[in-house]
């Protein structure tokens, strides 16, 4: 770190920026409103890990419409909101939203402290400040991406992530006010999302170009990221079964990969191995060409096979659903994709 001096007008400069230059989102009290509800800063919080905020906007108004209250969505059945969130990825964080809001309700409301935030499901170091110091003015040390990004230039950290993490945080630390530490903690997410980007920073518009360390000296080389270890490639397949305007779906496990969410069978693959290649029931299957997705720590190709006029059912739990009912089954991406897939291999057969 080359600048160890923080620049005591940091915090006043950059609210007064954010004062005039602040993001409407449907989840944010803008500067001078009362704070926003906590359960919408939660539910957003959850959303945007690792999520965009275009990708997250319509998802948050569909849950705000159908569960207004956390203690609505505490009384929601979980398949109903594993369905709701199909498609936009993680799904782990549905699992734990179900959890935490259960708990939330069964406490009579959110904790109101870092620590007590960090007892609910899902809920990590960055997600626990971000709520105490937005829903509830705590002074709280807040660093997403957006943040990590804005102070390793200010600061010019050259460490390489992840070990550059302490230091990032501790210079936020220095920065982060003891007054309107919310508004500072979003201030400082617009200026990375906004200003601050990953490429061609725009420095000459940014309130703290003045007291940046890296200004002048290629900031957009900051923060140094290291090398990214190539992800595995797994091969499955996964099977449509169709009978009577119906395709037949089953409900993963509740755990691991995809879990709860409905599905169309497959083969048995996993982030640590191929699948073993045997379907569901014998049958004259069709192949309708493949999909390949990505996951954070690998990338799946996976065969569509399709059967028509099963009979009898297929082994194990399942459900026959509707064909003209297949969006309300809440598939994540990667069953989409082959479920597209199949349909059109059905109409070109039609």
């Amino acid at each position: 770190m080359t600048a160890t001096r923080p620049d005591r007008q940091i915090p006043a400069k950059l609210l007064d920026w954010y004062d005039a230059k602040a993001r409407a989102l449907p989840w944010r009290a803008l500067p001078g409103e009362p704070r926003p509800d906590p359960y919408r800063v939660w539910l957003s919080e959850i959303m945007l890990q690792q999520t965009t905020v275009a990708a997250v906007k319509p998802y948050f108004a569909d849950f705000t419409a159908r569960w207004p209250a956390v203690e609505a969505l505490a009384a929601a059945p979980e398949e109903d909101v594993m369905a709701a969130w199909a498609g936009l990825g993680y799904y782990s964080r549905a699992r734990n939203l179900v959890k935490a809001a259960r708990a939330v309700a069964d406490l009579g409301g959110f904790p109101d402290t870092e620590e007590g935030l960090r007892k609910l499901p899902g809920v990590g170091d960055y997600t626990a400040a971000a709520i105490a110091a937005i829903a509830f003015g705590r002074r709280a040390v807040v660093v997403d991406a957006n943040v990590e990004r804005v102070v390793a230039r200010l600061f010019a950290i050259e460490q390489p992530l992840p070990a550059a993490r302490k230091a990032i945080r501790e210079a936020a630390d220095t920065i982060t006010p003891d007054e309107r530490a919310g508004d500072f903690a979003q201030a400082m997410m617009d200026l990375g999302s906004r200003i601050c980007t990953p490429r061609k920073p725009n420095c000459d518009a940014c309130p703290l170009a003045g007291a940046c360390a890296a200004r002048g000296n290629d900031p957009e080389r900051l923060p140094v990221k290291a090398p990214k270890k190539a992800k595995p490639v797994r091969q499955g397949r996964t099977y449509w079964i169709e009978r009577e305007g119906h395709v037949w779906l089953v409900q993963r496990p509740p755990e691991g990969m995809l879990g709860g969410m409905r599905a169309l069978p497959d083969d048995g693959w996993s982030a640590r191995a191929d699948g073993a290649g045997v379907a569901p029931m014998r049958g004259d299957w069709a192949d309708a060409g493949a999909v390949r997705h990505t996951f954070t720590h690998f990338t799946i190709e996976l065969t569509v096979l399709r059967l028509d006029g099963a009979d009898p059912d297929p082994t194990g739990d399942g459900v026959w659903w509707p064909l003209e009912k297949l969006k309300d089954a809440g598939l994540p991406t990667l069953f989409a994709k082959a479920a597209r897939l199949a349909e059109a291999a059905r109409e070109r057969l039609l």
